[in-house]
């Protein structure tokens, strides 16, 4: 999480993606104890649920927005 958000709110699809993202090459990088890597893996799959909301959600948008008829 940034600095300046909270636990309360969700991120931005673009910052989920890359903290996921730095998280993966931190894991793929070594270096942590146990305890530190289950914390990032944790932190991954909270990260890769709000990407995949976002990705459904506007999958569902565009799905919407098809099905919608248009005066033309």
């Amino acid at each position: 999480m940034s600095p300046t958000s909270t636990a309360d709110e969700t991120p931005s699809y673009e910052s989920a993606r890359d903290e996921l993202a730095a998280i993966v090459v931190a894991l793929e990088g070594g270096g942590q104890t146990l305890e530190q890597a289950l914390t990032l893996w944790e932190r991954g799959e909270v990260l890769a649920a709000i990407c995949q909301g976002w990705l459904d959600n506007a999958r569902e948008r565009l799905e919407t927005a098809r099905s919608t008829p248009t005066d033309t």
